[in-house]
């Protein structure tokens, strides 16, 4: 069954393909555009903090991963702190 997955996989990287969602009020640049510059601006919170010292820059890693996951985004196995 792996090779069977392998061999889709090749075939539809080498294929061109549209997708369409008609009824999506916006469009997907809007989309990554809207969740980035949140991204962003609550990144730029957390390492602006100067309330925290050094100790505490641990935490503010730890804050930016999960603004990450909040996203839907991987950072990673090596940032699964549990």
């Amino acid at each position: 069954m792996e090779l069977y997955k392998e061999l889709l996989v090749q075939a539809l990287c080498q294929t061109e393909v549209h997708i369409t969602f008609p009824h999506l009020p916006i469009n997907a640049e809007q989309i990554v555009e809207s969740a980035s510059y949140q991204a962003l601006e609550k990144i730029n919170a957390v390492l602006a903090d100067n309330r925290l010292d050094d100790e505490s820059c641990f935490r503010k890693i730890e804050e930016i991963v999960c603004i990450f996951e909040e996203l839907g985004c991987s950072c990673g196995g090596r940032h699964d702190f549990g």
